[in-house]
């Protein structure tokens, strides 16, 4: 009896607590917060709702929830709140508010670009159904559109190359100019200003704010030389034959149109001559109706194979008249002859260089010169060759000094030849040591027959620019070497042409404005 007493007592006690339990469960709400709607079944099916709800937690863990499985929770909940209340009020934690239409777009819109952010593969494993959320597309629409999106940016992406692609063909960006007044700025044609020498000097003027007119054939120069001042207004490129007269307004002009390369004056030794000698006609006409200041590039070659060494301006020269290479140097002569000769009939205010041996960048690659020559057999480890012996001499000095020199002959009064060039001489046998010790190569240097009437030493008596232009070479050989070897190794990894390689020369004056 007492046995059965003290077994009564604890089936109460044991009854209270479940009556506890469950008045506290319906007062407080789920402890899953409403997960899944699984857990809001009846008494009945308790067991089956929890062991449902562990399983949909743990694949919503995996792919996360679906949109209609989400609104059917919040729905339930809701619902179930609203029943099983003790008042018949809903216990929410929005303060018993009924849920809204809007409440449920906003789940699945949430969800829909939860689903977005986690990639097209999530959403390939997932089962949606269209009639819980017609926000979401089907499988095919939704690669189709990605699809659509991915050609879209590929087709924005060409474009944008392809615009940079033309940009880069018409520099809008140009260096900084000195501005000058119209008083100080002149008009200044450079015949021959695509070439080598005149690119450099379109440079030069253009920095100190001149405005500057080229006048070029492009036989052997070459406009990608003076394409970063196409378009300035200060600059100005005319595709014309100097042979042929040109009708326009300057104050100074710089004769350069010749070629100045063996190979490219033999290749049309009549055309040469009549561009030293009609070209020259046609300038000093032209500075004679305008009263222009013309300066001549005349050339060393004018001393031929010299007797007189080193070669003043006042020696007379050794040239054969019938060689090879007369159309050039005989040209050259006549065409100093015919300036002299206008400067003493017509009164026109003339300038005569002769030029020594120059390299630097923008050297054409195959104008058979040493220089540009040796470096790009160098750069491509082939054989070295030397045209003769190797002990004829030369004396090289860097573009920069040359065009440094043109300027100050054109300013100054000094109307006799001036000799430009370097006065240290070397051998050609060991310029090409030096040469493929800068370079960093393993070539063989190897000897070929002689050139015909090839000078055997060539060195310029520069005592008279000294003393009346105030000018002699600044930079040094390995210096200027270098820079002439880091512009052919540039041109030779070109492989288009968007693939630019504008240099802009250092000048006294570049970099006195700098």
């Amino acid at each position: 009896m007492v046995f059965s007493k003290r077994k009564m007592k604890q089936f109460l006690a044991f009854g209270v607590t479940i009556v506890l339990v469950i008045c506290l469960y319906k007062s407080w709400g789920s402890p899953t917060n409403g997960m899944s709607h699984y857990a809001y079944d009846d008494d009945d099916n308790a067991a089956i709702g929890a062991a449902d709800n562990t399983a949909v937690d743990q694949a919503n863990r995996r792919v996360g929830s679906s949109p209609e499985r989400l609104v059917l929770s919040v729905a339930d909940r809701n619902v179930h709140r609203q029943h099983n209340s003790i008042d018949g009020a809903s216990d929410d934690a929005n303060g018993g508010v009924p849920l809204r239409p809007d409440d449920v777009e906003r789940v699945l819109i949430q969800n829909k670009l939860r689903s977005f952010r986690k990639g097209p593969s999530v959403m390939k494993n997932r089962r949606i159904d269209p009639l819980h959320d017609d926000l979401t597309l089907d499988d095919p629409e939704q690669e189709t559109r990605l699809n659509e999106l991915h050609e879209a940016k590929r087709q924005i992406l060409e474009l944008e190359r392809k615009i940079q692609e033309l940009e880069g063909r018409i520099p809008r960006k140009y260096p900084d100019v000195t501005f000058l007044n119209y008083k100080n700025r002149k008009r200044i044609l450079i015949t021959g200003g695509a070439g080598f020498v005149g690119s450099h000097l379109v440079d030069y003027l253009m920095m100190q704010g001149h405005e500057v007119i080229v006048a070029d054939n492009f036989f052997t120069g070459r406009k990608r030389n003076v394409e970063h001042w196409l378009g300035h207004e200060n600059f100005e490129l005319i595709h014309h034959d100097i042979v042929n007269p040109l009708f326009i307004e300057v104050d100074e002009i710089y004769h350069l149109a010749s070629p100045a390369s063996p190979p490219h004056y033999m290749y049309n030794p009549v055309k040469t001559i009549k561009t030293n000698t009609l070209g020259t006609i046609n300038v000093l006409g032209l500075a004679k109706r305008v009263g222009a200041k013309v300066l001549i590039a005349s050339t060393s070659e004018v001393y031929g194979d010299p007797d007189v060494h080193p070669q003043p301006e006042t020696y007379w020269g050794h040239v054969n008249p019938i060689g090879p290479r007369a159309c050039y140097d005989e040209g050259k002569r006549v065409s100093e002859t015919l300036s002299y000769a206008y400067a003493k009939q017509e009164k026109v205010n003339v300038r005569v260089a002769r030029i020594f041996n120059t390299y630097g960048p923008r050297m054409h690659m195959n104008d058979g010169r040493v220089v540009s020559n040796f470096i790009i057999q160098a750069l491509q480890n082939q054989s070295i060759t030397i045209y003769g012996s190797g002990r004829q001499t030369r004396s090289f000095q860097y573009v920069s000094d040359l065009v440094d020199g043109l300027v100050a002959l054109m300013a100054s009064n000094y109307t006799q030849p001036v000799n430009l060039g370097n006065p240290v001489e070397r051998t050609i046998q060991d310029f090409a040591e030096i040469i493929r010790d800068l370079v960093g190569c393993k070539s063989k240097i190897i000897e070929l027959p002689a050139v015909e009437d090839d000078p055997q030493r060539r060195k310029p008596d520069i005592a008279r620019a000294k003393k009346y232009i105030n000018w002699e070479p600044r930079v040094p050989l390995q210096e200027g070497l270098m820079k002439t070897i880091d512009y052919f190794r540039k041109e030779l990894a070109r492989s288009n042409h968007s693939q630019r390689n504008i240099f802009v020369p250092e000048t006294t004056e570049f970099r006195n404005l700098l």
